[in-house]
């Protein structure tokens, strides 16, 4: 009875939730595609979406002239979520990598993010 990587990746993000809902701190949560990378700010209780950021979005499509699933994309996505958060009146949030390992295209949304003055 074997995961896929999705289940496996789902499986390990589950216990992050579960202590950032007990702490019931405000949540960015980080997803990666092979194509882009999208960060999202949640409420507390996970109810609300408080700010998004992602490749995807028309300004960094243009900035990025293509490969949104490059460290240089999730940087600008970290500074971009940063931005948005600050502007909301956000500044402390707990990280939430959704079972993706923290390296690479994570790490650099996560220390972008924090560089724009993000507490986590």
């Amino acid at each position: 009875m074997s995961m896929t990587k999705k289940e496996q990746r789902l499986r390990r993000s589950r216990q992050t939730r579960v202590r950032i809902a007990l702490q019931g701190a405000v949540r960015l949560a980080v997803h990666r595609s092979n194509l882009h990378i999208y960060a999202s700010i949640l409420s507390g209780d996970g109810e609300q979406v408080l700010a998004s950021a992602s490749t995807a979005e028309k300004e960094v499509r243009e900035q990025l002239a293509g490969n949104g699933g490059n460290v240089k994309a999730a940087t600008l996505v970290g500074q971009r979520i940063a931005a948005k958060a600050k502007a909301a009146g956000i500044e402390r949030v707990a990280f939430d990598r959704s079972g993706f390992a923290y390296h690479g295209r994570v790490k650099a949304l996560a220390d972008a993010a924090r560089e724009a003055g993000l507490q986590f």
